[in-house]
């Protein structure tokens, strides 16, 4: 028998869809992702990006406090010692893995049933339709949800690697609040609107943001080129690029080695942060151009308040179609109005 919706993503997106889909009776299927190298060096793995950052200080109902008693309570002890060993190291905020695992369990409590493994393959053009698993399990579907996300852009550097989320960040407006960052200088990587409002936003807390831009010449619109330039606390360096994270466990990152790409030589920005502004791709590549995209390969929706793609009874949520606010908050309201309007689909049409 075909399933009523299959849940594709594991982010704030896809736990919401599955939440509000398993309450409305749909049994929802959910394809977590798979654990694996690939989707590691990728940032994809099960619970999406969140569960790459420390703190969440932004997500409604979860004000200061240990929540320790609460999550101990809540989710399985063998869960709990597998993915949150540090779960009482944070007292000021929620923890995006703590996060993600409370709304993996909550998804769970109302029945969605959850496989850890990839779709790699779709077929969109028959009904129902045809899901084909990494490890190569078939799944036919009346519905399907996409929330695959997207993955931030990083240099690729072995140092970059080594203190994400202790200092690396590709999300101002997630982390550039915490503690770590305030009243300390930063660096800002990226020339465009993006690392223009990731300077700018940055600026609100850190004693001073260096923008590091390849070239001379902004790719941002003018009136965000002149927003930088006119704000006394960003500081741009043209022709510069990162050639190394510095820092040490205890501390995190406490310097970035900057490297001139015009004249030779490098010379150490003391920073506390290196935030990269330089673009998100969205996890799309299995669809193999079967759903419309936009201009930024991000899937297009084709109703205004809706969350219908191209294909009729294919619906997407979270940052895999938003390349516009890509929080955690906006992810999980669109996937309850996926999983919502995968229900109506499927009354509409006697499924």
């Amino acid at each position: 028998m075909p399933e009523h919706v299959v849940i594709i993503g594991s982010g704030p997106a896809g736990w919401s869809a599955a939440i509000y889909a398993a309450r409305a009776n749909l049994h929802p299927l959910v394809f977590e992702g798979a654990v694996n190298e690939p989707n590691r060096l990728s940032g994809t793995l099960p619970l999406g990006q969140l569960n790459l950052t420390t703190e969440v200080e932004n997500y409604p109902g979860f004000p200061a406090g240990s929540l320790y008693e609460f999550i101990t309570s809540a989710i399985p002890p063998e869960r709990v010692e597998l993915d949150l060993p540090m779960l009482e190291s944070h007292k000021h905020a929620v923890t995006g893995p703590e996060l993600m695992n409370l709304m993996r369990q909550q998804a769970l409590n109302f029945g969605a049933r959850i496989i850890t493994d990839d779709i790699v393959d779709v077929d969109l053009s028959r009904r129902p339709f045809l899901l084909k698993a990494l490890e190569g399990q078939s799944i036919e579907s009346h519905t399907i949800i996409i929330a695959t996300g997207a993955r931030a852009n990083y240099l690729g550097l072995e140092s970059e690697e080594r203190f994400k989320n202790r200092g690396v960040s590709a999300c101002a407006v997630c982390d550039g609040a915490l503690p770590r960052f305030r009243n300390k200088p930063l660096v800002v990587v990226g020339g465009g609107d993006s690392a223009v409002e990731e300077a700018t936003y940055l600026s609100k807390y850190a004693s001073q943001v260096n923008m590091l831009m390849r070239r001379d010449v902004f790719r941002a619109s003018k009136i965000m080129e002149d927003r930088a330039k006119s704000n006394p606390k960003i500081k741009i360096h043209y022709f510069r690029e990162v050639d190394e994270v510095l820092g040490s466990d205890k501390e995190g990152v406490t310097a970035v080695r900057v490297k001139n790409n015009r004249e030779g030589g490098t010379h150490d920005l003391p920073a506390s942060g290196l935030f990269l502004a330089i673009g998100h791709t969205p996890n799309t590549d299995f669809l193999r151009g079967q759903v419309q995209l936009n201009e930024k390969g991000y899937i297009k929706y084709t109703t205004l308040f809706r969350t219908y793609t191209s294909v009729e009874g294919v619906f997407a949520a979270g940052d895999v179609a938003d390349d516009y606010y890509r929080q955690a908050v906006t992810s999980a309201g669109t996937g309850c109005m996926a999983a919502l309007d995968a229900e109506r689909y499927l009354a509409a049409n006697g499924l």
